[in-house]
């Protein structure tokens, strides 16, 4: 995922389009398990862009809460914009939020990560 730091703010940012890999039933809760699935893997990562990408040696994570609100229909195997941001890594935490984006530009879910942040001794 390619990375940006905002002007102001320190705000970290990583985008990238996301769908399963082959056709999935039409079931919408099928959809919604496979997006909360995705929504992990990345998002805490989110806030150790500054110290080195994809992570820095010896740093590990641990999610201690992740919550995801999903706001109208989608499907996980079409197109969708991962938006990535977090403003805070410090004091053994992280805190990341993500959107999920269809290719209409509509918001279809949203999603927030606290993360243990440790380094290995």
């Amino acid at each position: 995922m390619p990375a940006a730091v905002g002007p102001d703010e320190g705000q970290i940012e990583r985008f990238a389009w996301f769908r399963t890999v082959g056709a999935l039933p039409d079931d919408p809760a099928l959809h919604a398990c496979a997006l909360a699935y995705i929504s992990d893997a990345p998002l805490a990562p989110t806030a150790l862009v500054p110290y080195g990408e994809p992570r820095p040696v010896g740093v590990v994570l641990a999610s201690l809460d992740h919550s995801m609100w999903f706001h109208r229909p989608f499907r996980a195997d079409e197109w969708l914009l991962y938006a990535c941001r977090s403003r805070l890594a410090g004091d053994g935490r992280t805190l990341a939020y993500g959107e999920f984006w269809d290719r209409h530009g509509r918001l279809v879910a949203s999603v927030v990560q606290e993360a243990l942040l440790r380094t290995r001794e």
